[in-house]
């Protein structure tokens, strides 16, 4: 079977077989002959494309089936979703961490500042008095590699960041109150004990140039014979030189680490609320992106499978209206050409009356001399 429909102003349809058929119905004279051609010609149409209409309206259906199963689950979502919010505050030590801080004053903005500045000094002073003292000792590899003391004297910054990450890895209120004012304490501690072997060593304000100058000898013992407290070791280093490098490094490393935690505390009574990302948002907005992308694609094969079914369905109307013109086509030219036939043979009669008319009127006229022409026997008399 040919194409049957190439567009939707003309129709390629094989009239040939479909005329020998609606030509032996009319022939047959059955009634309800235009009811049989349809029926033939549908018959004929879904013999061919009866699968693909089957099959269009099968995918048809498990698209509506699935929308029907897929839009309330998204409509559900899209509401699951409108009641959650995108983040949520941060979790702390099982806390929700949702409460409102108070805004940055005066006082703890100048605090804070005050703190970082003094954090600085102490960590920087700290590194320059070890790395000087070190270069002023006379050892062979400070002095030839004077970036050896200043590495020597990183290890005061890095030990004071040590102690505030300490106080960070606490989680109860009351072990980070010990622990800070554990901290702040050695450090005060070592103050106090640097302030003192310092005092001990400065010369005396109240001596005069005549005293210290007198105080001055020329002899001097350069073999150590003291050996008290404050005396010097085994190796020639003075005890009490050892105690201020010591009470120094302490107190810096102490002393930076609460103030660091100081800063810490400050922040946290000023900090914004920490917002995390909400895991039920998410689980909840990935579910309704799947979703729709199924909906968008279980709607586009439905309107793919309707667009065809309805495509196919036409041409099946078109198809059957056509083979129902052509019998109306047929019936009307068999009845012109009957009713043709018919006006002939009327004419044709007519001729032929007129002609015998004329034969009859030829054979009873009268002759010339007044004889007439006997009648034909039969004519003027009755048999006997």
């Amino acid at each position: 079977m040919n194409d049957l429909i190439s567009s939707a102003g003309s129709a390629q349809i094989p009239s040939s077989i479909h005329l020998e058929f609606i030509r032996s119905v009319i022939d047959s004279g059955e009634e309800g002959g235009v009811d049989n051609v349809e029926r033939f010609h549908r018959a004929l149409f879904l013999n061919q494309h009866g699968a693909d209409l089957e099959r269009l309206r099968l995918e048809r259906q498990t698209s509506e089936e699935r929308l029907a199963a897929l839009e309330p689950r998204l409509q559900q979502t899209q509401r699951n979703l409108a009641t959650q919010e995108r983040h949520v505050p941060a979790i702390e030590d099982g806390i929700p961490d949702d409460q409102p801080t108070a805004p940055w004053n005066l006082w703890d903005r100048l605090m804070f500042t005050v703190a970082a500045l003094s954090v600085l000094c102490l960590l920087v002073f700290g590194v320059l008095n070890v790395s000087f003292n070190l270069l002023e000792s006379g050892i062979v590899t400070f002095s030839q590699n004077p970036v050896r003391a200043y590495l020597w004297a990183a290890l005061l910054p890095v030990g004071a960041l040590a102690v505030k990450v300490g106080w960070d890895f606490l989680r109860s209120r009351r072990a980070r109150a010990i622990y800070l004012w554990t901290c702040l304490s050695s450090g005060l501690i070592a103050v106090l004990v640097w302030v003192t072997a310092y005092a001990s060593v400065y010369p005396s304000l109240s001596q005069t140039t005549e005293e210290q100058i007198a105080a001055l000898s020329v002899f001097s013992d350069t073999t150590p014979t003291d050996d008290s407290f404050w005396g010097t070791t085994a190796g020639g280093v003075k005890r009490l030189d050892m105690i201020l490098v010591a009470a120094q490094a302490i107190a810096e490393i102490c002393l930076s680490a609460a103030l660091g935690i100081y800063m810490t505390q400050v922040y946290q009574r000023h900090r914004p609320v920490r917002l995390a990302a909400n895991p039920t948002f998410a689980q909840l907005d990935e579910d309704r992106r799947l979703l729709e992308q199924e909906v968008a694609r279980e709607r586009t094969a439905l309107a793919s499978a309707l667009g065809h079914q309805c495509r196919l369905e036409q041409q099946l109307a078109v198809f059957v209206a056509y083979a129902r013109s052509l019998y109306q086509r047929e019936i009307a030219a068999r009845l012109d050409r009957t009713h043709q036939k018919r006006l002939l043979i009327e004419e044709m009669a007519d001729q032929l009356r007129s002609r015998l008319a004329d034969i009859d009127r030829i054979g009873n006229a009268p002759e010339p001399n007044g004889a007439s022409h006997p009648a034909p026997a039969g004519q003027n008399g009755g048999s006997r």
